[in-house]
């Protein structure tokens, strides 16, 4: 059972109902269901629950989304930088604190890895260009993993790969070990050591993309 934290959004429509709704992107819970994985939506809720919630789960996966709000690590917000979702950004570094004290296997995703940055102390730049070419378009860029790395370990070679971001990592949170980049030199991966457990995350957007591999890491931790 791989839990995958969600949207919460106010004015979704389909059908006839315009209503708040927590929402996904199918594109996640497809993937783990590729992967072979049991996909559960883990809706915006009080952080006093996420250790109860983590607990339930074999695996976590914090998804894509909006930016993290810049007092989460000590910034003030730049111009660039989206509106702040301050009930998922609770909610969320709660579930990731919650999971690695469990050691629950976790990959974090585009925003997952962001925010798995700043729950173990990192900061972000909060805009880059180059990485998302056109509004609601995903692009791709190439991506090379470090070698010996847990990422390195489930894909071993340069890969392109599916993405859309226009922030990254600064300096990294403790314990935190680059595991891939990209071209310009970016941080498009970073890792805790084996001794903490799986814990992954990855700058990119795997479910918009074929590659299972990823993911089947996280199931086979999950169902380790």
């Amino acid at each position: 059972m791989i839990g995958v934290s969600t949207y919460l959004e106010s004015g979704a429509r389909w059908g006839v109902w315009e209503l708040d709704a927590a929402l996904l992107p199918a594109g996640y819970p497809r993937l783990v269901q590729r992967a072979g994985g049991l996909a559960a939506m883990l809706p915006p809720d009080d952080p006093a629950h996420a250790a109860a919630a983590v607990a339930r789960l074999d695996g976590l996966v914090i998804a894509g989304g909006p930016d993290v709000e810049p007092v989460r690590y000590g910034a003030r917000r730049e111009p660039r930088t989206g509106p702040p979702a301050r009930e998922r950004d609770a909610w969320e570094l709660a579930l990731i604190e919650a999971a690695l004290a469990a050691r629950v296997p976790l990959l974090g995703i585009c925003r997952g890895m962001q925010l798995l940055n700043v729950a173990l102390g990192g900061t972000l730049v909060q805009h880059i260009d180059g990485h998302a070419e056109q509004v609601g378009v995903f692009g791709d860029h190439t991506v090379k993993p470090v070698p010996g790395s847990l990422y390195a370990g489930v894909v071993p070679e340069e890969t392109s790969v599916p993405t859309y971001h226009h922030q990254a990592v600064d300096r990294l949170g403790e314990g935190l070990a680059p595991s891939a980049y990209a071209a310009d030199g970016t941080v498009e991966a970073v890792e805790l050591p084996s001794s903490a457990g799986w814990v992954l995350g990855v700058q990119w957007h795997p479910e918009m993309g074929e590659d299972l591999r990823v993911m089947r890491g996280l199931v086979r931790a999950a169902g380790g």
